[in-house]
């Protein structure tokens, strides 16, 4: 089998490399400036400082303040915590009602499911053909024993923008913390914490340039939920562990790199997104999933009919191509995209999906390769018995 003459990245919602300058600002702290962030001694103030120094950092692109950041493993940890860390506190107040989406990522969904079990009541809100919530169904949805609600700010399979300033701000109102998984939108759109309403805020390095199994999450101050991880005073007494100095650093240097000019390169990506879906659509019998224009700028996610997604992705592996049926989180199940259900997507035609998400490191000319490859590919699949 010949080798891909080109190699093509466009599966940036699963991870992304990480870049040259988060990887030197990182490396320091492996082997020169090891101390623990809890050692009293020089070696560990050095250490503490960078923490500290970070936490400022990620704040201020928030629109937060320091003492609102708590790092964490990533996402998934950020979103247990937002979580059950609510919902079992104010329960001793007798609030057990949370409202959350049909279409959130399975941290968000299973830790809602784990909370079924323990006794509280769930309102899963529809997120409609166009991937969208509705703010007065939210408004709906709540209840006087309502303690969290929890919607993504941007999907991680369609890449639809949901309205969080909106959804925020009825949260507010009501006296209902407001969560919202962010993993996929902080370094792609304009986020202030304070002007959106939001309570609670999960993200991840690896998805902007930053290193795996280092994220955060943002708590207003005065919000109080319990801790997940017991243990030792790190994080302000709130989250237990010995501090990641060399990934915390390094999620600093990638959410400050990506929240910098982000209009200019959101430009950039949507443009290069516009031609590919311009490209796909002239494919015969695919249906483009998600709203064209609340949508994250590098987000492609289609269907074909009559062929299988995953089978689709290895074929354009073979071409040099990286590519998603869905979440990577998913990969290998033989089931549809629960995202993809909740669009109403039928079950035959979600297994036909393909995510392609480009970042500011594709060019128009991974575009053009994609989509010369994609008809000969897709002929091939719809051919075999």
């Amino acid at each position: 089998m010949n080798t891909p003459q080109r190699f093509i990245y466009a599966d940036n919602a699963a991870t992304t490399p990480v870049s040259s300058a988060v990887l030197q600002a990182m490396l320091p702290y492996f082997c020169e400036q090891f101390g623990n962030p809890s050692a009293i001694y020089s070696a560990g103030v050095r250490a503490k400082r960078a923490v500290e120094q970070a936490r400022a950092d990620i704040a201020a692109c928030l629109g937060a303040q320091p003492e609102e950041i708590f790092f964490t493993s990533g996402g998934s940890e950020s979103d247990n915590w937002a979580i059950k860390g609510v919902a079992r506190r104010l329960a001793e107040q007798g609030k057990k009602h949370l409202v959350t989406s049909k279409f959130e990522h399975h941290a968000v969904l299973h830790a809602m499911r784990a909370l079924e079990q323990e006794g509280f009541s769930i309102t899963y809100l529809q997120v409609h053909e166009n991937g969208l919530v509705r703010p007065e169904e939210l408004a709906a949805a709540l209840r006087p024993d309502t303690a969290l609600c929890s919607v993504m700010y941007a999907n991680h399979e369609i890449g639809t923008i949901q309205p969080i300033a909106q959804l925020g701000a009825i949260c507010r109102q009501r006296g209902v913390l407001f969560h919202t998984d962010a993993v996929q939108a902080v370094g792609q759109v304009e986020i202030d914490v304070q002007e959106q309403n939001i309570d609670l805020l999960s993200f991840t390095g690896h998805k902007l340039h930053g290193p795996k199994g280092c994220g955060g999450l943002y708590i207003r101050r005065g919000v109080a939920l319990q801790n997940l991880i017991d243990g030792g005073g790190q994080e302000m007494g709130r989250r237990a562990g010995t501090e990641n100095t060399a990934g915390i650093v390094g999620l600093a240097a990638a959410v400050a790199a990506a929240c910098s000019n982000i209009a200019a390169k959101a430009e950039q990506v949507s443009a290069l997104r516009n031609r590919l879906i311009d490209g796909l659509r002239d494919l015969p019998d695919v249906r483009l999933n998600g709203d064209l224009i609340h949508r994250l700028p590098g987000n492609v996610n289609v269907c074909f009919s009559g062929i299988d997604g995953e089978a689709l992705a290895l074929m354009l592996d073979l071409r040099g191509i990286c590519a998603s049926s869905g979440s990577a989180c998913t990969t290998g199940s033989n089931q549809p995209s629960h995202v993809l259900l909740a669009l109403g997507v039928p079950p035959a035609l979600a297994r036909g999906a393909l995510r392609l998400t480009l970042s500011n490191q594709n060019t128009q000319e991974d575009v053009d390769e994609i989509l010369r490859v994609l008809p000969d590919i897709i002929h091939q699949l719809r051919s075999m018995p």
